[in-house]
Protein backbone atom coordinates (compact mmCIF):
# COMPACT_ATOMS: atom_id res chain seq x y z
CA UNK A 1 0.00 0.00 0.00
CA UNK A 2 1.49 3.61 -1.40
CA UNK A 3 2.26 6.12 1.56
CA UNK A 4 -0.65 8.35 -0.40
CA UNK A 5 -3.24 5.97 -0.07
CA UNK A 6 -2.35 5.45 4.03
CA UNK A 7 -2.80 9.08 4.23
CA UNK A 8 -6.28 9.03 2.47
CA UNK A 9 -7.63 5.77 4.35
CA UNK A 10 -6.40 7.68 7.36
CA UNK A 11 -8.48 11.02 6.76
CA UNK A 12 -11.43 9.07 5.71
CA UNK A 13 -12.02 6.63 8.09
CA UNK A 14 -11.77 9.49 10.79
CA UNK A 15 -14.06 11.21 8.56
CA UNK A 16 -16.23 8.63 9.03
CA UNK A 17 -16.06 9.52 12.62
CA UNK A 18 -16.83 12.49 12.99
CA UNK A 19 -13.48 14.18 12.55
CA UNK A 20 -13.01 17.64 10.86
CA UNK A 21 -9.87 17.19 8.30
CA UNK A 22 -7.91 20.18 9.43
CA UNK A 23 -4.95 21.45 6.61
CA UNK A 24 -1.15 20.45 7.77
CA UNK A 25 0.58 23.78 9.47
CA UNK A 26 3.54 24.43 7.73
CA UNK A 27 6.77 23.54 8.71
CA UNK A 28 7.67 26.56 9.87
CA UNK A 29 5.82 27.59 13.09
CA UNK A 30 3.48 30.25 13.32
CA UNK A 31 3.42 31.63 16.66
CA UNK A 32 5.30 28.81 18.09
CA UNK A 33 7.81 30.21 20.68
CA UNK A 34 9.46 26.61 21.44
CA UNK A 35 10.77 25.10 18.22
CA UNK A 36 12.52 25.92 14.90
CA UNK A 37 10.16 23.92 12.92
CA UNK A 38 6.58 22.03 13.39
CA UNK A 39 7.88 18.76 15.51
CA UNK A 40 4.89 16.82 16.03
CA UNK A 41 1.22 16.92 14.67
CA UNK A 42 0.49 18.57 18.25
CA UNK A 43 2.77 21.49 17.72
CA UNK A 44 0.42 23.71 15.68
CA UNK A 45 -2.56 22.60 18.14
CA UNK A 46 -0.86 23.55 21.78
CA UNK A 47 -3.65 26.29 22.45
CA UNK A 48 -6.73 23.45 21.81
CA UNK A 49 -4.44 21.26 24.26
CA UNK A 50 -4.39 24.01 26.53
CA UNK A 51 -8.01 24.57 26.54
CA UNK A 52 -8.81 27.40 24.00
CA UNK A 53 -11.65 26.34 21.75
CA UNK A 54 -11.20 24.99 18.27
CA UNK A 55 -13.19 26.72 15.28
CA UNK A 56 -13.25 23.18 13.67
CA UNK A 57 -14.95 21.57 16.75
CA UNK A 58 -13.63 18.84 19.33
CA UNK A 59 -12.78 16.12 17.05
CA UNK A 60 -9.80 17.34 14.61
CA UNK A 61 -7.67 15.12 12.44
CA UNK A 62 -5.13 15.82 9.70
CA UNK A 63 -1.58 14.70 8.16
CA UNK A 64 1.38 16.87 9.99
CA UNK A 65 4.69 17.79 8.13
CA UNK A 66 7.55 17.37 10.61
CA UNK A 67 11.00 18.26 10.99
CA UNK A 68 13.32 16.84 13.44
CA UNK A 69 16.87 17.74 13.37
CA UNK A 70 18.19 16.34 16.22
CA UNK A 71 19.26 13.07 15.30
CA UNK A 72 20.93 14.67 11.47
CA UNK A 73 24.24 12.94 12.07
CA UNK A 74 22.45 9.36 11.83
CA UNK A 75 20.88 10.26 8.78
CA UNK A 76 22.36 7.58 6.33
CA UNK A 77 21.30 4.45 8.62
CA UNK A 78 18.59 2.45 7.65
CA UNK A 79 15.47 4.35 9.35
CA UNK A 80 16.47 8.12 10.48
CA UNK A 81 14.49 10.73 8.58
CA UNK A 82 14.76 14.58 9.05
CA UNK A 83 11.56 15.72 7.46
CA UNK A 84 8.62 13.03 8.03
CA UNK A 85 4.73 13.15 7.77
CA UNK A 86 3.03 11.91 11.07
CA UNK A 87 -0.97 11.36 10.74
CA UNK A 88 -3.08 12.13 14.07
CA UNK A 89 -6.30 12.35 15.49
CA UNK A 90 -7.69 14.38 18.69
CA UNK A 91 -10.06 14.68 21.03
CA UNK A 92 -10.44 17.58 22.83
CA UNK A 93 -12.22 16.94 25.57
CA UNK A 94 -14.67 14.78 23.62
CA UNK A 95 -13.76 11.00 23.67
CA UNK A 96 -11.43 9.03 25.71
CA UNK A 97 -9.43 5.80 26.09
CA UNK A 98 -11.96 3.33 25.16
CA UNK A 99 -13.06 5.02 21.81
CA UNK A 100 -10.13 5.96 20.74
CA UNK A 101 -8.14 2.58 21.17
CA UNK A 102 -11.41 0.89 19.46
CA UNK A 103 -11.22 3.48 16.82
CA UNK A 104 -7.00 2.69 16.32
CA UNK A 105 -7.68 -1.32 16.76
CA UNK A 106 -9.96 -0.76 13.54
CA UNK A 107 -8.27 1.35 11.55
CA UNK A 108 -5.13 -0.85 11.97
CA UNK A 109 -6.82 -4.37 11.45
CA UNK A 110 -9.42 -3.43 8.62
CA UNK A 111 -8.49 -0.40 7.04
CA UNK A 112 -4.93 -1.38 6.09
CA UNK A 113 -5.33 -5.11 6.86
CA UNK A 114 -3.31 -5.97 9.61
CA UNK A 115 -3.34 -9.04 11.40
CA UNK A 116 -4.34 -9.12 14.82
CA UNK A 117 -1.49 -11.33 15.51
CA UNK A 118 1.08 -9.10 14.63
CA UNK A 119 0.35 -6.43 16.98
CA UNK A 120 1.19 -5.90 20.52
CA UNK A 121 0.78 -3.19 22.85
CA UNK A 122 2.09 -1.21 25.82
CA UNK A 123 0.21 0.61 28.90
CA UNK A 124 1.40 2.71 31.53
CA UNK A 125 2.54 0.41 34.80
CA UNK A 126 1.24 3.17 37.43
CA UNK A 127 3.40 5.00 40.31
CA UNK A 128 2.96 7.40 42.90
CA UNK A 129 1.38 10.30 40.79
CA UNK A 130 -0.81 8.02 38.38
CA UNK A 131 -2.70 4.73 38.87
CA UNK A 132 -1.66 1.36 36.37
CA UNK A 133 -3.99 2.01 33.40
CA UNK A 134 -6.04 -1.06 33.40
CA UNK A 135 -8.69 0.97 31.45
CA UNK A 136 -5.99 0.83 29.01
CA UNK A 137 -5.24 -3.19 29.12
CA UNK A 138 -9.02 -4.32 29.65
CA UNK A 139 -10.15 -2.03 26.30
CA UNK A 140 -7.14 -3.71 24.52
CA UNK A 141 -8.26 -7.14 25.65
CA UNK A 142 -12.22 -6.12 24.90
CA UNK A 143 -11.15 -5.53 21.06
CA UNK A 144 -9.05 -8.64 20.28
CA UNK A 145 -5.27 -8.03 21.80
CA UNK A 146 -4.75 -11.45 23.81
CA UNK A 147 -3.33 -10.13 27.45
CA UNK A 148 0.03 -12.07 26.47
CA UNK A 149 0.38 -9.34 23.96
CA UNK A 150 -0.27 -6.45 26.43
CA UNK A 151 2.97 -5.26 28.40
CA UNK A 152 3.36 -2.42 30.77
CA UNK A 153 6.11 0.18 31.35
CA UNK A 154 6.99 2.81 33.26
CA UNK A 155 6.78 6.30 32.64
CA UNK A 156 10.39 6.53 31.06
CA UNK A 157 8.29 4.06 28.00
CA UNK A 158 4.65 5.21 28.44
CA UNK A 159 4.58 8.47 29.59
CA UNK A 160 4.21 11.82 27.29
CA UNK A 161 4.68 15.12 28.33
CA UNK A 162 6.11 17.72 25.74
CA UNK A 163 9.16 19.24 28.14
CA UNK A 164 9.19 19.59 31.98
CA UNK A 165 5.64 21.14 32.96
CA UNK A 166 2.70 21.12 31.46
CA UNK A 167 -0.17 19.21 30.31
CA UNK A 168 0.78 15.30 29.95
CA UNK A 169 -0.40 12.09 30.91
CA UNK A 170 -0.06 8.17 30.35
CA UNK A 171 0.36 6.46 26.72
CA UNK A 172 -0.85 3.26 24.86
CA UNK A 173 1.30 2.64 22.17
CA UNK A 174 1.11 -0.17 19.46
CA UNK A 175 3.95 -2.41 17.97
CA UNK A 176 4.11 -3.97 14.96
CA UNK A 177 5.98 -7.51 14.70
CA UNK A 178 8.09 -7.51 11.59
CA UNK A 179 8.68 -11.00 12.16
CA UNK A 180 12.03 -11.20 12.48
CA UNK A 181 13.80 -13.46 15.45
CA UNK A 182 13.40 -12.75 19.06
CA UNK A 183 16.67 -11.90 20.86
CA UNK A 184 15.98 -13.56 23.34
CA UNK A 185 13.33 -15.59 25.55
CA UNK A 186 12.69 -11.66 27.15
CA UNK A 187 12.07 -10.31 24.03
CA UNK A 188 8.99 -7.53 23.79
CA UNK A 189 8.32 -4.16 22.52
CA UNK A 190 10.93 -2.62 24.64
CA UNK A 191 13.90 -3.96 23.09
CA UNK A 192 15.50 -2.04 20.55
CA UNK A 193 16.37 -5.80 18.52
CA UNK A 194 14.48 -4.72 15.40
CA UNK A 195 11.74 -7.74 16.11
CA UNK A 196 9.26 -4.54 17.28
CA UNK A 197 8.40 -1.62 15.62
CA UNK A 198 6.33 1.31 17.14
CA UNK A 199 3.64 2.24 14.84
CA UNK A 200 1.31 4.52 17.34
CA UNK A 201 1.22 6.54 19.84
CA UNK A 202 -2.20 8.07 21.78
CA UNK A 203 -1.59 10.20 24.44
CA UNK A 204 -3.64 10.60 27.33
CA UNK A 205 -3.67 14.10 28.48
CA UNK A 206 -5.58 13.96 32.11
CA UNK A 207 -2.94 15.35 34.14
CA UNK A 208 -0.94 18.54 34.68
CA UNK A 209 2.37 18.85 35.86
CA UNK A 210 4.23 21.89 37.64
CA UNK A 211 7.02 22.71 40.13
CA UNK A 212 4.64 21.40 42.70
CA UNK A 213 4.12 18.05 41.31
CA UNK A 214 0.84 16.38 39.43
CA UNK A 215 -2.99 17.83 39.58
CA UNK A 216 -5.48 16.44 37.29
CA UNK A 217 -6.96 18.82 34.42
CA UNK A 218 -10.64 19.73 33.88
CA UNK A 219 -10.38 18.57 30.60
CA UNK A 220 -8.91 15.59 29.00
CA UNK A 221 -7.39 15.37 25.70
CA UNK A 222 -6.34 12.76 23.52
CA UNK A 223 -3.56 13.28 20.69
CA UNK A 224 -2.04 10.62 18.83
CA UNK A 225 0.60 10.16 16.19
CA UNK A 226 1.62 7.52 13.58
CA UNK A 227 4.30 7.91 11.35
CA UNK A 228 3.61 7.56 7.79
CA UNK A 229 6.87 6.73 6.12
CA UNK A 230 7.52 3.80 8.92
CA UNK A 231 3.99 2.69 8.46
CA UNK A 232 4.63 2.68 4.23
CA UNK A 233 7.75 0.45 4.86
CA UNK A 234 6.11 -1.82 6.64
CA UNK A 235 3.22 -2.73 5.01
CA UNK A 236 5.04 -2.93 1.80
CA UNK A 237 7.32 -5.14 3.29
CA UNK A 238 10.59 -3.34 2.60
CA UNK A 239 13.73 -2.88 4.62
CA UNK A 240 13.77 0.58 5.29
CA UNK A 241 11.76 3.68 4.54
CA UNK A 242 14.52 4.45 1.45
CA UNK A 243 12.86 1.39 -0.07
CA UNK A 244 9.40 2.68 -0.40
CA UNK A 245 8.03 4.84 -3.56
CA UNK A 246 8.97 8.28 -1.49
CA UNK A 247 12.82 7.54 -2.34
CA UNK A 248 13.19 4.87 -4.74
CA UNK A 249 13.12 6.83 -7.92
CA UNK A 250 15.62 9.12 -6.40
CA UNK A 251 17.63 6.01 -5.09
CA UNK A 252 17.95 4.12 -8.07
CA UNK A 253 19.00 7.47 -10.04
CA UNK A 254 22.09 7.73 -7.79
CA UNK A 255 22.96 4.37 -8.16
CA UNK A 256 22.78 4.55 -11.86
CA UNK A 257 25.21 7.95 -11.90
CA UNK A 258 27.47 7.20 -8.98
CA UNK A 259 30.79 6.03 -9.51
CA UNK A 260 31.60 4.87 -6.51
CA UNK A 261 28.91 3.01 -4.15
CA UNK A 262 28.29 4.08 -1.29
CA UNK A 263 24.94 3.19 0.44
CA UNK A 264 24.94 5.56 3.24
CA UNK A 265 25.59 8.39 1.16
CA UNK A 266 22.93 7.77 -1.61
CA UNK A 267 20.55 7.81 1.73
CA UNK A 268 22.17 10.95 2.75
CA UNK A 269 21.48 12.49 -0.93
CA UNK A 270 17.71 11.29 -0.88
CA UNK A 271 16.75 12.49 2.41
CA UNK A 272 18.44 15.63 2.45
CA UNK A 273 17.00 16.84 -0.92
CA UNK A 274 13.29 15.71 0.19
CA UNK A 275 13.98 17.44 2.84
CA UNK A 276 15.62 21.08 2.12
CA UNK A 277 12.76 20.97 -0.92
CA UNK A 278 9.56 20.66 1.72
CA UNK A 279 11.69 23.47 4.31
CA UNK A 280 12.27 25.71 1.03
CA UNK A 281 9.02 25.46 0.00
CA UNK A 282 7.74 26.12 3.34
CA UNK A 283 9.61 29.60 3.11
CA UNK A 284 13.25 28.43 4.60
CA UNK A 285 16.27 30.23 3.55
CA UNK A 286 19.82 28.92 4.17
CA UNK A 287 21.32 31.58 6.58
CA UNK A 288 23.80 31.52 9.65
CA UNK A 289 20.96 31.16 11.73
CA UNK A 290 18.32 28.80 13.54
CA UNK A 291 16.27 27.19 10.75
CA UNK A 292 18.07 28.62 7.93
CA UNK A 293 21.14 27.26 9.24
CA UNK A 294 19.67 23.62 9.69
CA UNK A 295 18.93 24.23 6.27
CA UNK A 296 21.87 25.47 4.75
CA UNK A 297 23.67 22.13 6.98
CA UNK A 298 21.23 19.80 5.14
CA UNK A 299 22.04 21.41 1.74
CA UNK A 300 25.69 21.60 2.05
CA UNK A 301 25.81 17.94 3.62
CA UNK A 302 23.98 16.52 0.55
CA UNK A 303 26.45 17.86 -1.79
CA UNK A 304 29.18 16.46 0.09
CA UNK A 305 27.79 13.34 -0.52
CA UNK A 306 27.03 13.51 -3.77
CA UNK A 307 31.20 14.36 -4.21
CA UNK A 308 31.71 11.60 -2.12
CA UNK A 309 29.37 9.24 -4.83
CA UNK A 310 31.38 11.39 -7.30
CA UNK A 311 27.85 12.88 -9.01
CA UNK A 312 28.36 15.58 -11.20
CA UNK A 313 26.99 18.69 -9.33
CA UNK A 314 24.77 19.69 -12.35
CA UNK A 315 22.65 16.61 -12.09
CA UNK A 316 21.23 18.45 -8.95
CA UNK A 317 18.63 20.38 -10.84
CA UNK A 318 17.41 16.97 -12.35
CA UNK A 319 17.05 15.22 -8.39
CA UNK A 320 14.87 18.66 -7.89
CA UNK A 321 12.72 17.94 -11.16
CA UNK A 322 12.63 13.87 -10.30
CA UNK A 323 11.33 14.54 -6.71
CA UNK A 324 8.53 17.01 -7.53
CA UNK A 325 7.26 14.78 -10.04
CA UNK A 326 7.29 11.40 -7.32
CA UNK A 327 5.78 13.91 -4.96
CA UNK A 328 3.34 16.52 -6.24
CA UNK A 329 0.52 14.31 -5.54
CA UNK A 330 1.31 13.90 -1.70
CA UNK A 331 2.94 18.26 -1.91
CA UNK A 332 1.44 20.03 -4.84
CA UNK A 333 2.99 22.68 -3.50
CA UNK A 334 6.20 21.54 -4.77
CA UNK A 335 5.34 21.45 -8.35
CA UNK A 336 4.14 25.10 -7.88
CA UNK A 337 7.60 26.88 -5.90
CA UNK A 338 9.75 24.49 -8.06
CA UNK A 339 11.97 26.87 -10.09
CA UNK A 340 12.35 28.26 -6.61
CA UNK A 341 13.20 25.73 -4.93
CA UNK A 342 16.21 24.64 -7.61
CA UNK A 343 16.97 28.31 -7.55
CA UNK A 344 17.78 28.40 -3.95
CA UNK A 345 19.17 25.12 -3.95
CA UNK A 346 21.86 25.84 -6.89
CA UNK A 347 22.77 29.23 -5.31
CA UNK A 348 23.46 27.68 -1.81
CA UNK A 349 25.38 24.81 -3.90
CA UNK A 350 27.50 27.08 -5.71
CA UNK A 351 28.09 29.18 -2.31
CA UNK A 352 29.14 25.49 -0.86
CA UNK A 353 32.05 25.02 -4.11
CA UNK A 354 33.53 28.59 -3.41
CA UNK A 355 33.68 27.64 0.70
CA UNK A 356 35.11 24.44 -0.17
CA UNK A 357 37.91 26.11 -1.45
CA UNK A 358 38.57 28.31 0.65
CA UNK A 359 38.72 25.43 2.94
CA UNK A 360 41.23 24.10 0.50
CA UNK A 361 43.40 26.90 0.81
CA UNK A 362 42.75 27.17 4.50
CA UNK A 363 44.27 23.37 4.68
CA UNK A 364 47.34 24.11 2.60
CA UNK A 365 48.29 27.39 4.90
CA UNK A 366 48.45 24.47 8.05
CA UNK A 367 50.64 22.27 5.72
CA UNK A 368 52.92 24.82 5.10
CA UNK A 369 52.84 25.63 8.93
CA UNK A 370 54.24 21.92 9.44
CA UNK A 371 56.54 21.39 6.87
CA UNK A 372 59.97 21.49 8.50
CA UNK A 373 58.84 20.32 11.80
CA UNK A 374 59.22 16.92 11.55
CA UNK A 375 55.57 16.12 12.49
CA UNK A 376 53.38 13.82 9.90
CA UNK A 377 50.12 13.88 11.56
CA UNK A 378 47.47 16.95 11.39
CA UNK A 379 45.69 17.03 15.09
CA UNK A 380 42.32 16.46 14.85
CA UNK A 381 41.46 20.37 16.28
CA UNK A 382 42.64 21.26 13.06
CA UNK A 383 40.78 19.05 11.23
CA UNK A 384 37.55 20.07 13.47
CA UNK A 385 38.25 23.65 12.82
CA UNK A 386 38.42 22.95 8.99
CA UNK A 387 34.98 21.30 9.36
CA UNK A 388 33.56 23.52 11.46
CA UNK A 389 34.61 27.28 10.38
CA UNK A 390 34.79 26.16 6.22
CA UNK A 391 32.47 23.40 6.26
CA UNK A 392 35.26 21.65 5.02
CA UNK A 393 34.86 18.02 5.13
CA UNK A 394 37.51 15.33 7.12
CA UNK A 395 37.33 12.61 5.09
CA UNK A 396 38.27 15.80 2.18
CA UNK A 397 41.36 16.22 4.74
CA UNK A 398 42.68 13.15 4.88
CA UNK A 399 42.28 12.67 1.68
CA UNK A 400 44.57 16.01 1.05
CA UNK A 401 46.81 15.01 3.70
CA UNK A 402 47.74 11.56 2.22
CA UNK A 403 48.80 13.45 -0.87
CA UNK A 404 51.30 15.33 1.08
CA UNK A 405 52.41 12.59 2.98
CA UNK A 406 50.65 13.73 5.79
CA UNK A 407 48.20 11.46 8.41
CA UNK A 408 45.40 13.02 10.12
CA UNK A 409 44.54 12.46 13.93
CA UNK A 410 40.68 11.02 13.33
CA UNK A 411 40.13 10.10 16.98
CA UNK A 412 40.89 13.33 18.03
CA UNK A 413 38.69 14.83 15.38
CA UNK A 414 35.95 12.31 16.30
CA UNK A 415 36.39 13.12 20.06
CA UNK A 416 35.50 16.54 19.35
CA UNK A 417 33.26 15.98 16.66
CA UNK A 418 30.82 14.25 19.35
CA UNK A 419 31.09 16.82 22.04
CA UNK A 420 29.63 19.51 19.07
CA UNK A 421 27.35 16.71 18.09
CA UNK A 422 25.79 16.64 22.27
CA UNK A 423 26.17 20.53 21.96
CA UNK A 424 24.23 20.78 19.06
CA UNK A 425 21.57 17.93 20.40
CA UNK A 426 21.37 19.96 23.86
CA UNK A 427 20.62 22.93 21.81
CA UNK A 428 18.15 21.45 19.80
CA UNK A 429 16.00 20.19 22.69
CA UNK A 430 16.71 23.28 24.84
CA UNK A 431 14.44 25.11 21.95
CA UNK A 432 11.44 22.25 23.05
CA UNK A 433 12.25 22.40 26.72
CA UNK A 434 9.26 24.22 27.68
CA UNK A 435 6.98 22.55 25.57
CA UNK A 436 3.35 23.29 25.98
CA UNK A 437 3.80 24.99 29.48
CA UNK A 438 5.85 27.72 27.60
CA UNK A 439 2.56 29.28 27.27
CA UNK A 440 3.37 31.54 30.14
CA UNK A 441 2.18 35.41 30.98
CA UNK A 442 5.15 36.36 29.27
CA UNK A 443 5.18 34.71 26.15
CA UNK A 444 1.40 35.50 25.75
CA UNK A 445 2.51 38.70 26.11
CA UNK A 446 4.82 38.99 23.32
CA UNK A 447 2.90 37.17 20.87
CA UNK A 448 0.23 40.19 21.52
CA UNK A 449 3.17 42.04 20.79
CA UNK A 450 4.39 41.12 17.38
CA UNK A 451 1.05 41.52 15.99
CA UNK A 452 1.41 45.59 16.61
CA UNK A 453 4.78 45.16 15.71
CA UNK A 454 3.41 44.18 12.45
CA UNK A 455 1.29 47.04 12.30
CA UNK A 456 3.57 49.49 12.97
CA UNK A 457 6.05 47.81 10.28
CA UNK A 458 3.32 48.24 8.03
CA UNK A 459 2.57 52.12 8.65
CA UNK A 460 6.44 52.96 8.52
CA UNK A 461 7.80 50.49 5.98
CA UNK A 462 5.20 50.10 3.94
CA UNK A 463 1.61 48.10 3.54
CA UNK A 464 3.82 45.29 2.08
CA UNK A 465 5.34 44.54 4.91
CA UNK A 466 4.78 40.82 6.25
CA UNK A 467 5.75 38.37 9.02
CA UNK A 468 8.08 35.81 7.62
CA UNK A 469 8.67 34.27 11.18
CA UNK A 470 8.73 34.95 15.03
CA UNK A 471 10.50 33.22 17.99
CA UNK A 472 9.20 34.17 21.15
CA UNK A 473 10.58 33.35 24.84
CA UNK A 474 9.62 34.50 28.30
CA UNK A 475 12.58 36.83 27.97
CA UNK A 476 12.00 38.44 24.44
CA UNK A 477 10.87 38.31 20.97
CA UNK A 478 12.30 37.73 17.56
CA UNK A 479 10.49 38.92 14.80
CA UNK A 480 11.87 38.55 11.12
CA UNK A 481 9.85 40.60 8.15
CA UNK A 482 10.37 41.11 4.22
CA UNK A 483 12.24 44.24 3.58
CA UNK A 484 15.02 45.63 1.20
CA UNK A 485 16.78 47.80 3.59
CA UNK A 486 18.76 47.88 7.06
CA UNK A 487 15.89 50.40 9.29
CA UNK A 488 17.09 53.96 9.98
CA UNK A 489 17.31 55.22 13.32
CA UNK A 490 14.36 56.79 12.47
CA UNK A 491 12.39 53.87 11.19
CA UNK A 492 13.11 52.19 14.73
CA UNK A 493 12.06 54.78 16.70
CA UNK A 494 8.92 55.47 14.71
CA UNK A 495 7.86 51.82 14.87
CA UNK A 496 9.01 52.08 18.84
CA UNK A 497 6.56 54.88 19.25
CA UNK A 498 3.76 53.37 17.33
CA UNK A 499 3.46 50.60 19.20
CA UNK A 500 4.11 52.08 22.94
CA UNK A 501 1.46 54.59 21.65
CA UNK A 502 -0.95 51.53 21.18
CA UNK A 503 -0.06 50.17 24.39
CA UNK A 504 -0.80 53.15 26.49
CA UNK A 505 -3.82 53.26 24.74
CA UNK A 506 -5.43 50.24 26.66
CA UNK A 507 -6.87 49.08 23.08
CA UNK A 508 -8.72 45.58 23.57
CA UNK A 509 -7.99 42.28 21.96
CA UNK A 510 -10.86 40.76 21.18
CA UNK A 511 -11.93 37.16 19.11
CA UNK A 512 -14.22 35.77 16.21
CA UNK A 513 -14.69 32.82 14.85
CA UNK A 514 -15.93 33.00 11.32
CA UNK A 515 -15.54 31.39 7.28
CA UNK A 516 -12.00 31.92 6.14
CA UNK A 517 -13.40 33.68 3.27
CA UNK A 518 -15.54 36.29 5.38
CA UNK A 519 -12.09 36.59 7.82
CA UNK A 520 -10.21 37.72 4.58
CA UNK A 521 -12.91 39.85 3.33
CA UNK A 522 -12.99 41.85 6.34
CA UNK A 523 -9.05 42.63 5.71
CA UNK A 524 -7.54 40.23 8.14
CA UNK A 525 -4.09 39.40 7.22
CA UNK A 526 -2.78 36.26 6.66
CA UNK A 527 -0.60 34.26 5.10
CA UNK A 528 -0.73 31.00 3.60
CA UNK A 529 -4.05 31.28 3.53
CA UNK A 530 -4.80 27.60 1.90
CA UNK A 531 -3.14 26.44 5.53
CA UNK A 532 -5.78 27.29 7.52
CA UNK A 533 -9.18 25.23 8.10
CA UNK A 534 -12.45 26.47 6.63
CA UNK A 535 -13.32 27.92 9.85
CA UNK A 536 -10.58 30.32 11.61
CA UNK A 537 -10.42 32.23 14.78
CA UNK A 538 -9.34 36.47 13.99
CA UNK A 539 -7.88 38.42 16.90
CA UNK A 540 -8.39 42.39 16.91
CA UNK A 541 -6.51 45.12 18.62
CA UNK A 542 -9.02 47.74 18.32
CA UNK A 543 -8.49 48.95 14.92
CA UNK A 544 -5.01 48.68 14.81
CA UNK A 545 -4.25 45.26 13.87
CA UNK A 546 -6.51 42.24 12.62
CA UNK A 547 -5.25 38.51 11.76
CA UNK A 548 -5.84 35.51 11.59
CA UNK A 549 -3.79 33.48 14.01
CA UNK A 550 -4.40 30.40 16.95
CA UNK A 551 -3.60 33.20 20.08
CA UNK A 552 -3.33 33.24 22.73
CA UNK A 553 -3.51 37.06 23.78
CA UNK A 554 -3.65 39.22 26.30
CA UNK A 555 -7.31 41.01 27.07
CA UNK A 556 -5.63 44.92 26.36
CA UNK A 557 -2.76 46.12 25.53
CA UNK A 558 -1.93 47.80 28.57
CA UNK A 559 -0.71 44.70 30.33
CA UNK A 560 2.28 44.70 27.83
CA UNK A 561 4.50 46.92 29.74
CA UNK A 562 7.14 49.16 27.47
CA UNK A 563 8.33 47.73 24.14
CA UNK A 564 12.14 47.95 22.86
CA UNK A 565 13.96 47.51 20.54
CA UNK A 566 16.95 45.94 21.07
CA UNK A 567 18.51 45.17 17.49
CA UNK A 568 17.76 44.97 13.60
CA UNK A 569 19.63 43.06 11.50
CA UNK A 570 19.45 40.62 8.71
CA UNK A 571 18.12 37.60 8.50
CA UNK A 572 18.89 36.20 4.91
CA UNK A 573 17.85 37.83 1.72
CA UNK A 574 15.49 40.23 1.88
CA UNK A 575 14.80 39.55 5.50
CA UNK A 576 15.38 41.40 8.37
CA UNK A 577 14.92 40.71 11.70
CA UNK A 578 13.82 42.91 15.23
CA UNK A 579 14.82 41.57 18.67
CA UNK A 580 13.10 43.22 21.58
CA UNK A 581 11.94 43.35 24.90
CA UNK A 582 8.98 44.39 26.93
CA UNK A 583 9.50 45.86 30.59
CA UNK A 584 7.29 46.27 33.09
Amino acid sequence: MKAIEIRNRYLDFFKRHGHVVIPSAPLIPENDPSVLFNIAGMQPLVPYLLGQKHPSGTRLTDYQKCVRTIDIDEVGDNRHLIFFEMLGNWSLGDYFKEETIAMSFDFLTQELGIPVEKLSVTCFAGDENCPKDTVCADTWKKVGIPEERIYFYGKEDNWWIAGEEGPCGPDTEMFYDTGKPACGPDCQPSCDCGKYVEIWNNVFMEYFKDKNGYSKLEKKNVDTGLGLERMAMLLQGKETPFDTELFKPIMDKLQQLQKVDYIESRRIVAEHLRSSMMIIADGGKPSNLDRGYVLRRLIRRMIRHLNKLQIDLSELSTFVDMNVDNLKEMYPDLEKKKEMIKSVMIEEKDKFVKTLAHGEREFEKEIKKMQGTGHKKISGEIVFRLYDTYGFPPEVTKELAAEHGYEVDLDQFDELFKKHQEKSRQGSEQKFKGGLAEQTEETVAYHTATHLLNAALKQVIGKDAHQRGSNITVDRMRFDFNCDHKLTEGEKKQIEDLVNQWIQEGLEVTKQEMKKEEAIQSGAECMFIERYPDIVTVYSIGEVSKELCGGPHVKNTKELGTFKIKKEESSSSGVRRIKAVLMK
